[in-house]
């Protein structure tokens, strides 16, 4: 066993992309993914699974159809699973996402914002 903790600013220090989550911790099914947001992602939900926002750094909008919920530094908001949303940063916003392994960051919506899988850091 590792007794080492997981640094968030050390993991998040290693990558620079936008919109590119990477898995630092998994447990059970579960991958805790960090990601630096910048601008507007795409409209998409996740109709298996309910979604976990974590927000680390910054602030972060999540639209949705019929509304918006706005989170600062150390707020969290989880996304019902089949829900469309779409997560947008005006200035650079770091955040965890919780989700089961193997969620595709866009659901099932192709876009140049689809980023490749289990990408640890």
């Amino acid at each position: 066993m590792n007794y080492l903790p997981i640094n968030f600013k050390d993991k998040l220090a290693k990558f620079s992309e936008h919109w590119s989550p990477r898995v630092v911790a998994e447990m059970n099914d579960y991958q805790f993914k960090l990601v630096k947001v910048q601008g507007e992602f795409v409209w998409h939900d996740h109709p298996d699974t309910d979604e976990v926002f974590i927000v680390l750094e910054g602030t972060l909008d999540i639209e949705f159809r019929d509304g918006s919920v706005t989170l600062g530094s150390g707020e969290m908001f989880i996304v019902p699973r089949g829900i469309e949303h779409k997560p947008v940063a005006r200035d650079e916003c770091k955040i965890m996402l919780v989700e089961p392994k193997g969620v595709v960051n866009t659901g099932d919506t192709e876009s140049d914002l689809t980023a490749e899988n289990d990408v640890w850091v």
